[in-house]
Protein backbone atom coordinates (compact mmCIF):
# COMPACT_ATOMS: atom_id res chain seq x y z
CA UNK A 1 0.00 0.00 0.00
CA UNK A 2 1.45 3.45 -1.27
CA UNK A 3 1.49 5.82 1.49
CA UNK A 4 1.28 9.68 1.38
CA UNK A 5 1.86 12.03 4.54
CA UNK A 6 0.70 15.71 4.56
CA UNK A 7 2.25 17.60 7.27
CA UNK A 8 1.15 21.63 7.49
CA UNK A 9 5.08 23.19 7.52
CA UNK A 10 8.36 21.08 8.76
CA UNK A 11 10.49 25.01 9.54
CA UNK A 12 11.04 23.63 13.08
CA UNK A 13 10.91 19.98 15.15
CA UNK A 14 8.24 20.51 17.42
CA UNK A 15 5.06 18.37 18.92
CA UNK A 16 3.82 17.62 15.83
CA UNK A 17 7.06 17.16 13.69
CA UNK A 18 7.68 14.45 16.36
CA UNK A 19 4.29 13.21 15.99
CA UNK A 20 4.29 12.82 12.40
CA UNK A 21 8.10 11.09 12.62
CA UNK A 22 6.64 8.45 15.02
CA UNK A 23 3.97 7.81 12.35
CA UNK A 24 6.65 8.15 9.22
CA UNK A 25 8.29 4.96 11.53
CA UNK A 26 5.29 2.68 11.25
CA UNK A 27 3.90 3.71 7.70
CA UNK A 28 7.00 5.55 5.65
CA UNK A 29 6.46 7.08 2.42
CA UNK A 30 6.55 10.04 0.80
CA UNK A 31 5.73 13.38 2.73
CA UNK A 32 3.89 16.40 1.13
CA UNK A 33 4.15 19.67 3.10
CA UNK A 34 3.60 23.51 2.57
CA UNK A 35 7.19 24.67 3.20
CA UNK A 36 10.66 22.82 4.31
CA UNK A 37 13.75 23.22 5.69
CA UNK A 38 15.70 20.36 5.99
CA UNK A 39 18.65 21.82 7.91
CA UNK A 40 16.04 21.98 10.89
CA UNK A 41 14.85 18.61 10.91
CA UNK A 42 18.82 17.64 12.62
CA UNK A 43 18.92 13.80 13.27
CA UNK A 44 15.06 12.94 12.68
CA UNK A 45 14.32 10.16 10.72
CA UNK A 46 12.03 12.75 8.62
CA UNK A 47 15.40 13.21 6.75
CA UNK A 48 15.33 9.98 4.91
CA UNK A 49 11.74 10.47 3.38
CA UNK A 50 11.07 12.30 -0.31
CA UNK A 51 9.92 15.34 0.47
CA UNK A 52 7.37 17.54 -1.49
CA UNK A 53 6.88 21.04 -1.15
CA UNK A 54 4.27 23.80 -2.25
CA UNK A 55 4.53 26.89 -4.09
CA UNK A 56 5.00 28.84 -1.21
CA UNK A 57 8.52 27.43 -1.00
CA UNK A 58 9.39 29.77 -3.79
CA UNK A 59 8.08 32.95 -1.71
CA UNK A 60 10.30 35.71 -0.50
CA UNK A 61 11.62 35.56 2.94
CA UNK A 62 9.12 32.50 3.24
CA UNK A 63 10.89 30.91 5.84
CA UNK A 64 10.67 33.98 8.10
CA UNK A 65 7.62 35.30 7.14
CA UNK A 66 5.51 32.23 6.28
CA UNK A 67 2.59 33.41 8.91
CA UNK A 68 1.92 36.13 6.74
CA UNK A 69 1.13 33.88 3.54
CA UNK A 70 -1.53 32.33 5.39
CA UNK A 71 -4.03 33.55 3.13
CA UNK A 72 -2.28 31.19 0.80
CA UNK A 73 -2.35 28.40 3.01
CA UNK A 74 -5.60 27.03 1.33
CA UNK A 75 -4.94 26.89 -2.33
CA UNK A 76 -1.59 25.61 -1.85
CA UNK A 77 -2.39 22.62 -0.43
CA UNK A 78 -5.16 21.73 -2.68
CA UNK A 79 -2.94 21.51 -5.65
CA UNK A 80 -0.80 18.72 -4.16
CA UNK A 81 -1.52 15.49 -6.81
CA UNK A 82 -2.18 12.19 -4.21
CA UNK A 83 -3.77 10.50 -7.11
CA UNK A 84 -0.65 7.81 -7.15
CA UNK A 85 -1.50 7.20 -3.28
CA UNK A 86 -3.78 4.56 -1.21
CA UNK A 87 -3.31 5.79 2.52
CA UNK A 88 -3.13 9.50 3.09
CA UNK A 89 -2.68 10.38 6.47
CA UNK A 90 -2.60 13.88 7.56
CA UNK A 91 -0.63 15.29 10.82
CA UNK A 92 -2.77 18.73 10.81
CA UNK A 93 -3.59 21.93 13.02
CA UNK A 94 -3.59 24.11 10.13
CA UNK A 95 -4.44 22.64 6.92
CA UNK A 96 -2.86 20.01 5.83
CA UNK A 97 -6.45 17.65 6.22
CA UNK A 98 -7.86 19.80 3.23
CA UNK A 99 -5.58 18.00 0.88
CA UNK A 100 -7.80 16.59 -2.11
CA UNK A 101 -7.90 12.87 -2.16
CA UNK A 102 -10.44 10.70 -4.56
CA UNK A 103 -13.11 7.68 -3.73
CA UNK A 104 -10.52 4.95 -4.10
CA UNK A 105 -8.40 6.63 -1.18
CA UNK A 106 -8.54 6.25 2.64
CA UNK A 107 -7.53 9.80 3.92
CA UNK A 108 -7.10 9.46 7.95
CA UNK A 109 -6.21 12.57 9.50
CA UNK A 110 -4.32 13.33 13.10
CA UNK A 111 -5.67 16.35 14.50
CA UNK A 112 -3.29 18.30 16.70
CA UNK A 113 -6.21 20.87 16.92
CA UNK A 114 -8.42 22.46 15.00
CA UNK A 115 -7.00 26.01 12.89
CA UNK A 116 -6.41 27.69 16.35
CA UNK A 117 -6.38 30.87 15.27
CA UNK A 118 -9.34 30.86 13.35
CA UNK A 119 -11.60 29.52 16.00
CA UNK A 120 -11.08 29.16 19.70
CA UNK A 121 -8.04 31.04 19.71
CA UNK A 122 -9.16 34.16 17.73
CA UNK A 123 -10.41 36.34 19.25
CA UNK A 124 -6.97 36.36 21.39
CA UNK A 125 -5.02 36.43 19.00
CA UNK A 126 -6.67 39.59 17.13
CA UNK A 127 -5.71 41.05 20.48
CA UNK A 128 -2.09 40.67 20.70
CA UNK A 129 -1.38 41.21 17.37
CA UNK A 130 -3.18 44.75 17.95
CA UNK A 131 -4.51 45.53 14.28
CA UNK A 132 -6.37 48.53 14.17
CA UNK A 133 -8.46 50.42 11.18
CA UNK A 134 -8.23 48.67 7.62
CA UNK A 135 -5.80 46.08 8.91
CA UNK A 136 -8.09 44.59 10.98
CA UNK A 137 -10.89 44.76 8.70
CA UNK A 138 -8.92 42.60 6.49
CA UNK A 139 -7.66 40.32 9.05
CA UNK A 140 -11.53 39.30 9.84
CA UNK A 141 -12.55 38.85 6.37
CA UNK A 142 -9.52 36.47 6.07
CA UNK A 143 -10.05 34.55 9.22
CA UNK A 144 -13.98 34.70 8.18
CA UNK A 145 -12.97 32.85 4.64
CA UNK A 146 -10.54 30.59 6.35
CA UNK A 147 -12.96 29.20 8.80
CA UNK A 148 -15.45 28.50 5.94
CA UNK A 149 -12.67 26.55 4.01
CA UNK A 150 -11.80 24.86 6.82
CA UNK A 151 -15.38 23.48 7.91
CA UNK A 152 -15.67 22.39 4.26
CA UNK A 153 -12.37 20.76 3.79
CA UNK A 154 -13.27 18.73 7.23
CA UNK A 155 -15.65 16.75 4.54
CA UNK A 156 -12.65 15.23 3.07
CA UNK A 157 -11.78 13.55 5.84
CA UNK A 158 -12.81 9.59 6.27
CA UNK A 159 -11.13 9.46 9.97
CA UNK A 160 -9.97 11.64 12.86
CA UNK A 161 -8.16 10.90 15.38
CA UNK A 162 -7.51 13.64 17.79
CA UNK A 163 -4.43 14.28 19.89
CA UNK A 164 -6.28 14.95 23.19
CA UNK A 165 -9.91 14.84 24.64
CA UNK A 166 -10.05 18.60 24.42
CA UNK A 167 -9.15 18.66 20.75
CA UNK A 168 -11.93 15.52 20.13
CA UNK A 169 -14.40 18.07 21.56
CA UNK A 170 -13.58 21.06 19.00
CA UNK A 171 -13.34 18.48 16.24
CA UNK A 172 -17.15 17.69 17.24
CA UNK A 173 -18.06 21.48 17.94
CA UNK A 174 -16.30 22.74 14.48
CA UNK A 175 -16.98 20.18 12.19
CA UNK A 176 -19.60 17.79 13.48
CA UNK A 177 -17.40 15.02 13.12
CA UNK A 178 -16.60 12.38 15.78
CA UNK A 179 -13.03 11.84 16.18
CA UNK A 180 -10.87 9.07 18.21
CA UNK A 181 -8.11 9.97 21.05
CA UNK A 182 -4.80 9.00 20.46
CA UNK A 183 -2.49 10.83 22.60
CA UNK A 184 0.89 12.19 20.83
CA UNK A 185 4.02 10.34 21.08
CA UNK A 186 6.91 11.08 24.04
CA UNK A 187 10.35 9.44 24.11
CA UNK A 188 9.91 8.95 27.75
CA UNK A 189 12.92 6.64 27.63
CA UNK A 190 15.10 9.77 26.52
CA UNK A 191 14.82 11.61 29.96
CA UNK A 192 15.78 10.51 33.21
CA UNK A 193 14.49 11.46 37.23
CA UNK A 194 16.67 13.35 38.48
CA UNK A 195 16.14 13.75 42.56
CA UNK A 196 18.85 16.57 43.41
CA UNK A 197 16.30 19.54 42.29
CA UNK A 198 17.58 23.33 42.22
CA UNK A 199 16.17 26.27 43.26
CA UNK A 200 14.77 27.73 39.89
CA UNK A 201 11.58 27.47 37.63
CA UNK A 202 11.55 26.31 33.95
CA UNK A 203 9.65 27.16 31.51
CA UNK A 204 10.00 25.68 27.78
CA UNK A 205 7.81 27.13 24.49
CA UNK A 206 8.75 29.06 21.04
CA UNK A 207 8.00 32.72 21.84
CA UNK A 208 5.03 33.22 20.53
CA UNK A 209 1.36 35.15 21.71
CA UNK A 210 -0.38 32.20 22.73
CA UNK A 211 1.99 30.27 24.34
CA UNK A 212 1.29 33.47 27.00
CA UNK A 213 5.40 33.07 28.20
CA UNK A 214 4.79 37.18 29.01
CA UNK A 215 2.27 36.16 31.16
CA UNK A 216 4.68 34.01 33.14
CA UNK A 217 7.50 36.68 33.14
CA UNK A 218 5.49 39.25 34.55
CA UNK A 219 4.35 36.47 37.87
CA UNK A 220 7.92 36.45 38.47
CA UNK A 221 8.66 40.18 38.46
CA UNK A 222 6.36 40.45 41.16
CA UNK A 223 7.93 37.52 43.05
CA UNK A 224 11.58 38.28 42.97
CA UNK A 225 12.80 35.98 45.73
CA UNK A 226 12.20 32.88 42.86
CA UNK A 227 14.18 32.85 39.94
CA UNK A 228 12.58 31.37 36.36
CA UNK A 229 15.01 30.61 33.24
CA UNK A 230 12.84 30.27 29.54
CA UNK A 231 14.46 28.58 27.22
CA UNK A 232 12.71 28.85 23.63
CA UNK A 233 13.48 30.99 20.85
CA UNK A 234 10.93 33.14 18.69
CA UNK A 235 9.16 36.77 17.46
CA UNK A 236 8.40 37.46 21.52
CA UNK A 237 11.80 37.06 22.49
CA UNK A 238 13.18 40.86 22.15
CA UNK A 239 9.57 41.91 23.67
CA UNK A 240 10.36 39.03 26.61
CA UNK A 241 14.40 40.34 27.27
CA UNK A 242 12.49 44.42 27.49
CA UNK A 243 10.28 43.30 30.26
CA UNK A 244 11.91 40.43 31.97
CA UNK A 245 13.73 41.62 35.79
CA UNK A 246 16.72 40.32 37.33
CA UNK A 247 15.35 36.94 38.86
CA UNK A 248 14.49 35.72 34.68
CA UNK A 249 17.29 34.32 32.44
CA UNK A 250 16.28 34.13 29.00
CA UNK A 251 18.25 31.74 27.48
CA UNK A 252 17.00 31.35 23.50
CA UNK A 253 17.53 28.24 21.42
CA UNK A 254 19.40 25.60 23.23
CA UNK A 255 20.52 21.88 22.52
CA UNK A 256 18.50 19.43 23.36
CA UNK A 257 20.70 17.87 25.35
CA UNK A 258 20.98 21.21 27.52
CA UNK A 259 17.36 21.36 27.76
CA UNK A 260 16.72 18.07 29.01
CA UNK A 261 19.59 18.75 31.59
CA UNK A 262 17.60 22.09 32.82
CA UNK A 263 14.01 20.02 32.91
CA UNK A 264 15.74 17.63 35.06
CA UNK A 265 17.33 19.90 37.73
CA UNK A 266 14.22 22.23 37.59
CA UNK A 267 12.05 22.14 41.10
CA UNK A 268 8.79 23.02 38.62
CA UNK A 269 7.70 23.89 35.18
CA UNK A 270 5.25 25.90 34.46
CA UNK A 271 3.12 26.03 31.46
CA UNK A 272 0.42 29.18 31.16
CA UNK A 273 -1.01 28.07 27.36
CA UNK A 274 -4.25 27.24 26.46
CA UNK A 275 -2.79 23.92 24.59
CA UNK A 276 -4.06 20.96 23.05
CA UNK A 277 -1.95 18.43 24.50
CA UNK A 278 1.37 19.85 25.69
CA UNK A 279 3.88 16.92 25.12
CA UNK A 280 6.66 19.51 26.90
CA UNK A 281 4.37 18.76 30.19
CA UNK A 282 5.11 14.62 30.32
CA UNK A 283 8.85 15.33 29.46
CA UNK A 284 8.56 17.48 32.34
CA UNK A 285 7.23 14.36 34.11
CA UNK A 286 9.42 11.67 32.77
CA UNK A 287 12.23 13.65 34.64
CA UNK A 288 10.80 13.81 37.68
CA UNK A 289 9.63 17.21 37.25
CA UNK A 290 6.18 18.52 38.82
CA UNK A 291 3.49 20.66 36.57
CA UNK A 292 2.45 24.01 37.25
CA UNK A 293 0.06 24.61 34.54
CA UNK A 294 -2.92 26.37 33.11
CA UNK A 295 -6.05 24.42 34.06
CA UNK A 296 -7.30 23.89 30.15
CA UNK A 297 -6.72 22.28 27.53
CA UNK A 298 -4.75 19.21 27.41
CA UNK A 299 -3.16 20.11 30.93
CA UNK A 300 -6.48 18.45 32.59
CA UNK A 301 -5.49 15.63 31.09
CA UNK A 302 -1.73 15.36 31.82
CA UNK A 303 -2.09 17.07 35.56
CA UNK A 304 -3.49 15.28 38.04
CA UNK A 305 -3.98 17.64 41.02
CA UNK A 306 -1.35 17.91 44.32
CA UNK A 307 -0.31 14.29 42.22
CA UNK A 308 1.64 15.70 39.48
CA UNK A 309 1.27 19.10 39.26
CA UNK A 310 -0.91 22.31 40.11
CA UNK A 311 -3.86 23.74 37.88
CA UNK A 312 -4.08 27.51 38.44
CA UNK A 313 -7.68 28.54 36.91
CA UNK A 314 -7.55 31.85 34.86
CA UNK A 315 -4.29 32.95 32.85
CA UNK A 316 -3.62 36.06 34.80
CA UNK A 317 -0.42 36.92 37.14
CA UNK A 318 -2.65 36.64 39.86
CA UNK A 319 -3.98 33.18 39.51
CA UNK A 320 0.12 32.03 38.46
CA UNK A 321 1.51 33.24 41.52
CA UNK A 322 -0.79 31.87 43.78
CA UNK A 323 -0.44 28.46 42.02
CA UNK A 324 3.71 28.64 42.70
CA UNK A 325 2.78 29.98 46.52
CA UNK A 326 0.84 26.70 46.54
CA UNK A 327 3.00 24.42 45.03
CA UNK A 328 5.86 25.82 47.54
CA UNK A 329 4.14 24.90 50.44
CA UNK A 330 3.46 21.40 49.10
CA UNK A 331 6.46 20.83 47.26
CA UNK A 332 8.24 18.12 49.28
CA UNK A 333 4.52 16.05 48.46
CA UNK A 334 5.21 14.98 44.80
CA UNK A 335 6.84 11.65 44.41
CA UNK A 336 9.09 11.31 41.63
CA UNK A 337 7.80 7.37 40.87
CA UNK A 338 4.62 8.68 40.52
CA UNK A 339 5.55 11.52 38.30
CA UNK A 340 7.67 9.07 36.11
CA UNK A 341 4.61 6.11 35.81
CA UNK A 342 2.25 8.89 34.56
CA UNK A 343 4.67 9.92 31.97
CA UNK A 344 4.90 6.35 31.11
CA UNK A 345 1.52 6.33 29.51
CA UNK A 346 2.38 8.30 26.80
CA UNK A 347 5.31 7.03 25.53
CA UNK A 348 6.24 6.46 21.89
CA UNK A 349 5.64 2.75 21.93
CA UNK A 350 1.70 3.39 23.41
CA UNK A 351 1.33 5.75 20.82
CA UNK A 352 2.63 3.64 17.49
CA UNK A 353 0.52 0.69 19.12
CA UNK A 354 -2.55 2.61 19.64
CA UNK A 355 -1.91 4.55 15.78
CA UNK A 356 -1.23 1.39 13.93
CA UNK A 357 -4.22 -1.31 15.32
CA UNK A 358 -6.68 2.36 14.33
CA UNK A 359 -5.05 2.70 10.89
CA UNK A 360 -5.17 -1.16 9.85
CA UNK A 361 -8.72 -1.46 11.09
CA UNK A 362 -9.60 1.65 8.92
CA UNK A 363 -7.57 -0.13 6.19
CA UNK A 364 -9.62 -3.52 6.25
CA UNK A 365 -13.12 -1.76 6.54
CA UNK A 366 -12.30 0.32 3.64
CA UNK A 367 -11.17 -2.70 1.59
CA UNK A 368 -14.27 -4.60 2.79
CA UNK A 369 -16.70 -1.69 1.49
CA UNK A 370 -14.77 -1.45 -2.02
CA UNK A 371 -15.52 -4.89 -2.43
CA UNK A 372 -18.93 -5.12 -1.07
CA UNK A 373 -20.63 -1.84 -2.83
CA UNK A 374 -21.18 -1.29 -6.34
CA UNK A 375 -19.34 1.50 -7.94
CA UNK A 376 -22.57 4.02 -7.90
CA UNK A 377 -23.45 3.37 -4.44
CA UNK A 378 -20.20 4.33 -2.90
CA UNK A 379 -20.52 7.97 -2.63
CA UNK A 380 -23.28 7.80 -0.93
CA UNK A 381 -22.81 5.17 1.48
CA UNK A 382 -19.25 5.84 2.51
CA UNK A 383 -20.83 8.83 4.10
CA UNK A 384 -23.02 6.89 6.23
CA UNK A 385 -20.94 4.39 7.50
CA UNK A 386 -18.38 6.83 9.10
Amino acid sequence: MKTALVHDWLLTIGGAEKTLEAIYQIYPGSIFTLLADKKTLGSSSLKQAPIYTSFLQKFPLVKKWYRYYLPFYPLAIEKFDLRNYDLVISSSHAVAKGVITHDDQLHICYCHTPMRYAWHLHHQYMELLEFKGLKRKLANLIFHYLRLWDVSSALRVDYFIANSKATAARIKKYYGKEAHVIYPPVDVGNFKPYTKKEDFYITISRLVPYKRVALIVQAFAEIPERRLVVIGEGPEYDKLLGIAPSNVELLGYLSPEVVKNYLQKAKAFIFAAEEDFGMVMVEALACGTPVIAFAKGGAKEIVKESETGILFPEQSVTSLKEAIRHFEKNQDRFDITTLRKKAETFDISCFQKKFKEFVENKISQFADFNRTFPEFLKNFQRRKIR
